[in-house]
């Protein structure tokens, strides 16, 4: 590909394939970009945390990273080795930083690498902003002019474990986990989150087993490290040789969680979210809002009612989740890709607190997970079963498909009569009794995703695969 080629930020940043598009020369326009973002908000001579997770050259990138940054005169925090994106998160405000660049392509295949960026905050920077970064993406030619002009490294290396660590205390109890006697298997993904829970965990009763906990970026035994069927399928089967009460699955960069029951069961993000929030209200009695994505579970909306607290709904990805829940102070965000954040913590994913979060829930009720969604079902009133489908189209047919979905309006999906048609992200179509569809257009990847979630599960193919009719798809 032309180096000179546009490069546009997508739900979460920029991701690319290694050595294709996402080459030394663009990471550093990218950085550019970002760093003329900053100083024109007036943050000259601050600094700026730069992390990285353990794909194919991260940490080469995340150098060449910190080199541009350097040149712009900004002070660098350059993490010591491959650190989860929660961490690099807490680092920012650790270390009173004005934001941080993050060298991860989080679950995508291992062909990819990406370029997170974050503000002041730990959190996603909002659309305009990114748009602001994008607009500022020089040629090679003047970001090698500018490194070449740079007589001062000013890149520190540092550990941002021990105050991510320290932080964590003033979250959880971390010694009831420990003595709660849980038998936990933990699938790394061949990433990030290797070695965390066992860190914060051991030194009581309770066991941890880790797996796929080596740095390896080809992702064996998984198309990619992203935290749901069938990439979980060979870890849950060693959680079941392993007895374990729970397994608890983070991806590439540990942001997300993914959950299997004590029976091996994969608990899907939605109910995932649920459970979480349920945690929050009922557990630890927190009271405010809660901030949902378009793509994620009614049952949050009958916690709010039930509760008496307000459910914000925005479009995907953590740039619209982040501003809304700093915005909002929410208790909690998330969504359907199984990332959450939380009150008191930074506005970013986590998924090693997320699973800290459920270990307690587990702890203070003293349920397994099965049963900790009986006990949210049956608050609730109502089940939740949800899938989705991916579908890859090819680049010229994706304004047919937009134009094919803005115009159907069938009376009937599933089976189900239709409410309407919410488009702030994508084709939502609200079916009666609360059953959704949604058809969305991947931020990060070409590919079409098709979404259901409904109280009953012999209606989920039903609704999906009339999604896929409405889209034009086989």
């Amino acid at each position: 590909m032309d180096p000179e080629t546009k490069i546009q930020f997508g739900t979460d940043g920029w991701r690319g394939q290694i050595a294709e598009d996402y080459t030394f020369d663009n990471v550093r326009r990218c950085t550019q970009g970002y760093a003329s973002h900053v100083l024109e908000q007036g943050h000259s001579g601050e600094s700026i945390v730069v992390g990285y997770d353990k794909r194919y050259a991260s940490e080469h990138f995340a150098r060449a990273v910190a080199e541009v940054l350097s040149a712009n005169k900004l002070n660098v925090w350059l993490t010591n080795t491959a650190t989860p994106t929660p961490v690099i998160a807490y680092a920012v405000i650790d270390k009173q930083a004005v934001g941080a660049i993050n060298i991860t392509a989080s679950h995508n295949p291992p062909t990819d690498n990406g370029f997170k960026v974050r503000d002041h905050t730990g959190g996603a920077i909002a659309p305009d902003g990114l748009k602001n970064i994008e607009s500022h993406i020089p040629s090679v030619s003047t970001v090698k002019s500018i490194i070449t002009s740079n007589t001062q490294e000013l890149v520190q290396i540092f550990d941002p474990a021990p105050a991510y660590i320290e932080h964590l205390h003033d979250m959880v109890d971390l010694a009831a986990l420990r003595n709660a006697g849980f038998n936990i298997t933990v699938d790394a993904m061949w990433g990030n989150g290797a070695g965390w829970f066992t860190r914060l965990l051991k030194g009581g009763i309770t066991t941890i087993k880790e797996i796929h906990n080596i740095r390896n970026p080809i992702f064996p035994e998984m198309s990619r490290p992203e935290p749901i069927p069938p990439n979980i399928d060979a870890g849950l089967q060693i959680a079941v040789e392993n007895g374990s009460d729970v397994c608890l699955i983070t991806d590439g960069d540990a942001d997300r969680l993914g959950i299997g029951d004590e029976n091996g069961q994969f608990i899907n993000q939605l109910r995932v979210f649920g459970l979480l929030a349920f945690y929050l209200l009922e557990v630890r009695l927190a009271r405010g809002p809660i901030v949902k994505t378009i793509s994620t579970t009614s049952l949050l909306n009958k916690l709010g009612e039930l509760y008496n607290v307000p459910v914000y709904e925005t479009g995907v990805g953590f740039k619209f989740v982040a501003p809304k829940m700093t915005e909002t102070n929410a208790i909690i965000g998330g969504e359907e890709s199984g990332g959450f954040a939380f009150q008191n913590h930074v506005p970013e994913r986590d998924g090693i607190l997320a699973g800290l979060y459920m270990l307690d829930l587990m702890r203070t009720l003293n349920q397994k997970p099965s049963q900790l969604l009986e006990s949210l079902f049956s608050r609730t009133g109502t089940q939740s079963y949800y899938d989705r489908i991916d579908s890859n189209f090819p680049d010229d047919q994706k304004q047919h498909i937009i134009d094919r979905v803005s115009n159907a309006m069938p009376s009937a999906i599933g089976g189900l009569s239709l409410v309407d048609v919410d488009t702030t992200d994508g084709f939502k179509f609200n079916l009666e009794g609360g059953d959704w569809l949604l058809i969305r257009f991947s931020g990060t990847e070409p590919i079409i995703r098709i979404y259901c979630e409904t109280t009953d599960a012999g209606r989920v193919q039903k609704i999906l695969q009339d999604g896929l009719s409405i889209a034009g798809l086989p």
